[in-house]
């Protein structure tokens, strides 16, 4: 799929995942919200993990870090 439909779709992911994490203050929809929108990459789909530029490997550990702490900080603030 090489069409710029995955970055459109990856955006308003994005998006959702930062409202629901900012706004509705529901961490744990918000994790999954943004780990749905890693599956819609951003970039060439076609191109080897090896071969990406160093940015893009950044930007994508980058956000799966920040689903892996949104997962965590979500249930930790909902442990009672």
């Amino acid at each position: 799929m090489k069409t710029p439909f995955n970055k459109f779709l990856y955006i308003g992911f994005i998006l959702l995942g930062t409202y629901q994490a900012l706004y509705s203050k529901d961490y744990i929809q918000a994790a999954s919200s943004l780990g749905i929108g890693m599956a819609f990459d951003p970039f060439n789909t076609d191109q080897k993990w090896n071969d990406r530029p160093m940015w893009q490997k950044v930007v994508l550990i980058v956000h799966l870090a920040i689903v892996a702490a949104l997962f965590g900080f979500g249930i930790g603030v909902n442990d009672k």
